[in-house]
């Protein structure tokens, strides 16, 4: 059977007010939202930044947080989980698809080092690297395969629109990864290519120093809603491999 390929997207709050949404430090962001699919089946998940969101990260997002309440466009109240257990089911996600190799765009240089940063505050690493084949990043993936393209720019929207001749919301998560999911289809990468591109969170290069940020968040937050519930909920599956993956929440059940 071919290797499962899972895609995957961390939309990030820069808390600082002096930096620009395009940051190259990690260490001044935090997790907002998760989203992954493989197929057909979807992981998509909230969690309420641990910091203030800018005015920049407001406008690109469309999430405010009001009284640890995480809200979309300032109207729709979002249900959210905890960080450690956002992770926790992600983790039993990835278990249940038999460690799929995880692509996203650009996440060498963020997304993964954002996960990275957040696993091992929570003492998660271990769980999730036991979980997945590797990682693979669009990015550098397209600048080899169409370097003798006249592209103006490989940001995923701009690759998209080039090889799929469609736009579609940028900047939603879950849109995202599904018009990432299609546009690696495109790509069709061989075998060796992804070998030479696949990396793990070890090995990607200056990881950031791991360092703890404290929660300005209540314990419990309003809006939030038991990991069982929300597992069901937020993943498409159905009969066995539902019962297989909340069994796998539940070895991973936080303390």
């Amino acid at each position: 059977m071919d290797q499962l390929h899972l895609y995957f997207l961390l939309p990030f709050t820069p808390f600082n007010p002096s930096i620009s949404v395009l940051l190259s430090d990690t260490t001044v962001c935090d997790i907002i939202q998760l989203s992954a699919v493989c197929g057909e089946r979807v992981f998509n998940v909230y969690t309420v930044p641990r910091r203030e969101l800018t005015e920049s990260a407001r406008k690109v997002t469309g999430f405010t947080v009001s009284d640890g309440v995480l809200s979309l466009k300032g109207r729709t109240l979002v249900l959210t989980n905890s960080l450690r257990e956002v992770l926790v089911s992600f983790i039993a996600f990835l278990q249940m698809l038999e460690r799929p190799l995880v692509v996203g765009h650009n996440i060498r240089r963020f997304d993964c080092r954002l996960l990275a940063r957040a696993l091992d505050e929570l003492d998660l690493r271990a769980e999730f690297d036991s979980s997945i084949s590797g990682c693979v990043d669009t990015l550098l993936l397209a600048r080899e395969m169409l370097k003798d393209r006249d592209l103006k720019s490989f940001r995923q929207e701009n690759l998209v629109r080039e090889l799929l001749g469609v736009d579609y919301k940028a900047h939603d998560a879950l849109e995202d990864v599904r018009a990432l999911q299609a546009l690696y289809s495109v790509l069709q990468p061989t075998p060796e290519l992804i070998h030479r591109h696949r990396f793990t969170l070890d090995t990607m290069k200056n990881k950031p120093a791991v360092k703890a940020a404290k929660s300005k968040v209540a314990c419990n937050p309003p809006q939030q809603r038991p990991l069982w519930e929300h597992f069901r909920k937020t993943v498409k599956l159905t009969g066995d491999k539902a019962e297989d993956a909340l069994l796998q929440v539940k070895k991973l059940k936080p303390v």
